[in-house]
């Protein structure tokens, strides 16, 4: 029975995904702030359509906004989601398995998300060093999120098995 690879792949997994979105978190929150703080003085001497414009950053694009705002969310729920998965998945039973694939899922949207906001960041060109790190980190955590969604989902494949086998139906 291949259930402690699936359990162990989705350790290591939602550990991985864990550090990731902590990262993508503190590089967003770094960039929001950064943004904010300086966002008065550079928008001054823009003309007035990109003056009123609400989501203007200093660095980067006009991508930059968005993809910061929603890195920020995305690598906050990723780190719920990260959290609350490896509790669902210690206890390894048939109703917390898919709880953790449904949130893993949620997660993965957002990173979807904030990985096209990325790409299209990358389309537009010029960026800092630590947004091109933002993006990399997000494409990464966005394939590494698939995988622990794989491995959850294998586990909850693996548990309707068990009890269709103990019981003899699901």
């Amino acid at each position: 029975m291949a259930y402690g690879g699936a359990k162990s792949a989705a350790y290591i997994f939602l550990v991985v995904n864990l550090f990731l979105y902590v990262i993508v978190t503190i590089i967003a929150s770094w960039a929001m702030n950064h943004g904010i703080e300086r966002s008065h003085e550079a928008a001054s001497i823009l003309s007035v359509p990109l003056r009123i414009f609400p989501i203007f950053f200093p660095m980067g694009n006009m991508a930059t906004g968005f993809f910061v705002i929603f890195s920020l969310i995305a690598g906050v729920v990723g780190i719920g989601t990260s959290l609350t998965g490896l509790h669902n998945v210690f206890q390894w039973d048939h109703p917390s398995l898919h709880t953790a694939a449904a949130s893993s899922l949620i997660a993965w949207s957002l990173t979807l998300l904030a990985m096209g906001l990325a790409c299209k960041e990358i389309e537009r060109g010029w960026t800092t060093g630590n947004l091109r790190a933002l993006e990399v980190i997000t494409m990464i955590v966005s394939a590494t999120q698939l995988l622990s969604i794989c491995s959850i989902q294998a586990g909850v494949e693996e548990a309707i098995a068990e009890r269709r086998d103990r019981t003899g139906r699901y």
